[in-house]
């Protein structure tokens, strides 16, 4: 599972994940369970139904399948499924009952949205799991503990039946050593500050914490020396202008002339303007320095993903894929 502060690129680590899983041949499930379609966009494929399908094929053969889960789906699913209600269910679906009860009742929601990924654990192709592995892009860190803890969810909808008995079977599963929820994030204060959170709610109902990825990683624009004179606000206005002298900025393009104390002047204005800048991101290093040492402290593998300047697309999710293998979560 893989969760993380919205906007930390949950959905693109679980993506990556499942990739990193399916290398060597490995057939793997990829979920999502908040009606985004957000692996359909990251794949570049038409919206996916629910229904199970084929969307990439990885490195040595494997396969990555994915299943957009919806909770009216689920719910008529489990009707047939545990009550025989194939065409009653539609019938309540077409009077509105379905809505309803997934509405008034969001801890059943959640045991459907989350049952259905455990039911795809479970499925096997003779004597073989049909699955090596079972991705799911979780809801949000701050949802995380209410979403996965089925078990206190179902606790005031039923003491006793099939539905009991199934959050029962999930907890299982969930707090076993087949499962691990991975928690990514970025080098700010409010994300680092939610996986902590995450981090201890999770201990606090006993599922398995992987690893912590840190994703969106940049590395220094400044050599170690210069972020020390950039922090201080040290950075020698001579050499900058050196700099830009060297890289063709001291010639003034168009056709008017300038003096050179005009000339001058210009160069250290720019050479000001991005001493400034410097300062700024040697703060911003800085304080990525300090989230990063908070990650370190939590017990857990932290897992680096760098910033890609050019976005994320299908080549990217497979590099992006490469590096999970290569530091240990897939």
């Amino acid at each position: 599972m893989v969760s993380g502060k919205g906007g930390t690129g949950k959905t693109t680590v679980a993506a990556a994940l499942a990739l990193a899983l399916a290398a060597g041949g490995r057939r793997v499930l990829l979920c999502e369970v908040e009606g985004r379609q957000g692996i359909a966009q990251l794949f570049d494929v038409p919206q996916l139904p629910y229904a199970e399908q084929r969307i990439a094929v990885a490195s040595g053969g494997g396969e990555v399948w994915a299943l957009a889960i919806e909770p009216k789906a689920a719910l008529l699913e489990y009707l047939e499924l545990f009550y025989h209600l194939g065409r009653a269910g539609k019938v309540l679906e077409r009077l509105g009952a379905i809505d309803f009860a997934t509405t008034i009742a969001p801890g059943l929601r959640d045991v459907l949205l989350i049952g259905k990924v455990y039911e795809a654990t479970r499925r096997r192709e003779g004597t073989a799991p049909r699955y090596d592995a079972v991705v799911l892009d979780a809801p949000p860190t701050g949802r995380i503990g209410q979403v996965l803890n089925v078990n206190e969810e179902v606790a005031g909808l039923a003491r006793v039946g099939p539905i009991r008995n199934q959050a029962g079977s999930i907890m299982n599963l969930l707090r076993s050593s087949a499962t691990a929820v991975h928690l990514v994030t970025v080098l700010e204060e409010m994300p680092v500050q939610e996986t902590c959170d995450a981090l201890a709610e999770l201990h606090r109902i006993g599922l398995p914490v992987g690893s912590i990825v840190v994703n969106m990683m940049r590395e220094p624009l400044l050599a170690p020396a210069e972020l020390a004179q950039a922090t201080r606000g040290k950075l020698p206005v001579t050499r900058v202008v050196a700099g830009l002298e060297a890289a063709g900025m001291g010639r003034r393009s168009g056709h008017g002339t300038e003096t050179a104390t005009a000339r001058t002047a210009r160069l250290r204005a720019t050479a000001q303007a991005l001493i400034a800048e410097g300062v700024q991101h040697a703060r911003r290093v800085a304080l990525e320095r300090e989230q990063r040492a908070v990650l370190e402290g939590l017990g857990r593998p932290v897992v680096e993903l760098p910033a890609l300047a050019e976005g994320i697309d299908l080549g990217a999710l497979y590099d992006l894929a490469e590096r999970l293998r290569a530091q240990g979560p897939a």
